[in-house]
């Protein structure tokens, strides 16, 4: 956690954001088996990626959104462990939203429903905000020194 000069790395951006990307997905997977696979008899990439189960009619629906919100909570986490600069995380939990935008268009089209909207916004804020807060509170932190005294 050293920060001093700037030094471009593309490829460490690439990993950062893969292993961002896969660690949002695990942790989506593990809390949507959790929420909904106890409520339904198949689980599926539906509930990954069309946009038609984030409804707040059914319960299964609900249990989808807070699976999507518990995730962008441990995004935060992600961000303190993988990026450490307060100043990146919005850019990299906007990349994992964007990067999902474009998976669930591929999957299931455009999403047209507005709580779809709603969900992965407050998402963003929330990963992008608590991660910043993270961040900052550990790039504060006082650096210990210790101060070695000679008996002389």
């Amino acid at each position: 956690m050293f920060y001093g000069t700037l030094v471009w790395d593309p490829w460490l951006i690439v990993v950062q954001i893969v292993c961002l990307q896969c660690l949002y997905y695990l942790t989506l997977g593990f809390f949507l088996s959790i929420l909904v696979g106890t409520r339904v008899s198949r689980m599926s990439l539906v509930y990954f990626f069309d946009y038609a189960t984030l409804t707040v009619s059914t319960v299964t629906g609900w249990c989808v959104i807070a699976s999507f919100m518990l995730s962008a909570l441990a995004g935060a986490g992600y961000l303190l462990l993988l990026i450490e600069r307060a100043k990146k995380c919005l850019d990299f939990s906007a990349t994992v939203y964007i990067v999902h935008l474009f998976i669930c268009i591929f999957y299931g089209g455009w999403p047209s429903s507005i709580t779809w909207w709603v969900v992965n916004g407050t998402g963003i804020a929330v990963m992008a905000l608590l991660g910043e807060y993270l961040c900052i509170r550990r790039e504060l932190k006082e650096i210990p020194i210790t101060r070695f005294r000679s008996n002389v």
